[in-house]
């Protein structure tokens, strides 16, 4: 990043100094990916507390060794898988965690599933095997169609929609571009990931649908919010020039 600065301005995820926004985005994502966990654990397992849960973490690189750190120091058992095997000894190296095959990883004896990963994992032959109440983590398209949201839901399996739980890194990049952000502000910000997946995780247990169905629809509203409120502002503004 600090390269690409160098031939253009719109750039997120330079060092920092001081209390300013900014960095890597990682250890953002991560917390936002472990808090909204916490909130899929309570609403499936019944309670928030993450000691003695399983989880299951596919992929340990940048993102997922933070959510290793994360959920070992609340006391989670960890399962762990990557096919860089530095990644497995740099996180074996830190916390304790088992290591299972990249193949076998989706489908372990455990209570929580986090594709932290390759996307499209989330599918037809895959998600029959699944033995997790949760699937929660940190991989981008983990669906590989929108019907495996249904897929999931009729399987009793709880499923935290990728772009809303992820989202902690793109709040980081987003505040660190339009400047005069603290690394507190974007903190508070990403701390409100867990409420978002609570309202979405209610919504769609009230109307039998599923979370992906539920959080798309939200996420379009906002979009259409947003577009209306900027077209009241122009017109506005054509009324006040003409």
């Amino acid at each position: 990043m600090r390269i690409v600065r160098g031939e253009t301005p719109f750039v997120s995820g330079l060092p920092q100094s001081g209390a300013a926004a900014g960095g890597d985005p990682s250890p953002w994502t991560a917390l936002g990916v472990f808090q909204g966990i916490q909130a899929a654990a309570a609403a499936r397992l019944g309670s928030e507390s993450l000691e003695g849960v399983t989880v299951a973490v596919q992929g340990v690189g940048h993102v997922g060794i933070y959510l290793c750190k994360l959920l070992h120091e609340a006391g989670a058992k960890l399962l762990v898988a990557d096919v860089n095997r530095d990644n497995l000894v740099s996180l074996c190296d830190q916390v304790p965690a088992t290591v299972v095959s990249p193949r076998d990883i989706l489908f372990s004896d455990a209570d929580v599933i986090a594709p932290c990963a390759l996307g499209n994992v989330l599918n037809s032959e895959t998600i029959p095997r699944i033995r997790a109440k949760i699937v929660a983590g940190a991989a981008n398209n983990q669906l590989a169609s929108v019907e495996d949201g249904a897929r999931l839901t009729e399987r009793g399996i709880l499923y935290a929609p990728d772009y809303v739980i992820n989202a902690g890194g793109v709040i980081s990049v987003a505040n660190e571009y339009l400047g005069n952000i603290t690394a507190a502000k974007v903190r508070s910000e990403v701390c409100r990931i867990p409420d978002r997946l609570r309202r979405i995780f209610a919504d769609a247990e009230s109307s039998a649908r599923p979370t992906n169905v539920v959080a798309d629809e939200l996420a379009q509203q906002i979009v259409a919010k947003g577009r209306q409120s900027k077209d009241t502002k122009q017109s506005t503004a054509d009324r006040r020039f003409a």
